[in-house]
């Protein structure tokens, strides 16, 4: 993903864009498996790997939360690699109050908790 003025904006056009299987894929990749399967609140990353297939349907909430991950996963890769992106997500974060990223993502709704761990996430990129 690459640097812009304001971080996320290629992020965010492609977790719009981007059909469920490969943002769940990409999110994947940039993730783990074991990662994303936590986020989308299943025991097993047999459905991640369904999911990014395509093979297996997720419930309107669920996606809500990968497109969410896959927005927040590309602002912190603007100008970190991905041991960094997973750190991130997992760490207690000073700005969302030391709770981690992942699990407020997890355990919120997308719509409420989004906005801050958005904010969150600019703030850590714009600290390269």
């Amino acid at each position: 993903m690459s640097q812009t003025a304001s971080p996320g904006i290629r992020a965010y056009r492609d977790s719009v864009n981007l059909e469920t299987a490969p943002l769940v894929a990409e999110l994947r990749e940039i993730l783990g498996a074991k990662l994303v399967a936590y986020l989308g609140g299943v025991q097993e990353t047999r459905a991640v790997r369904q999911w990014s297939e395509g093979s297996r349907n997720m419930p309107a909430e669920t996606e809500a939360r990968l497109r969410l991950a896959y927005h927040v996963a590309g602002i912190v890769a603007e100008s970190n690699g991905h041991r960094v992106v997973q750190t991130w997500f997992q760490g207690m974060n000073p700005q969302l109050e030391d709770r981690s990223p992942a699990r407020l993502i997890r355990e919120m709704h997308p719509h409420q908790i989004g906005p801050e761990v958005l904010s969150a996430a600019r703030a850590f990129a714009r600290l390269g």
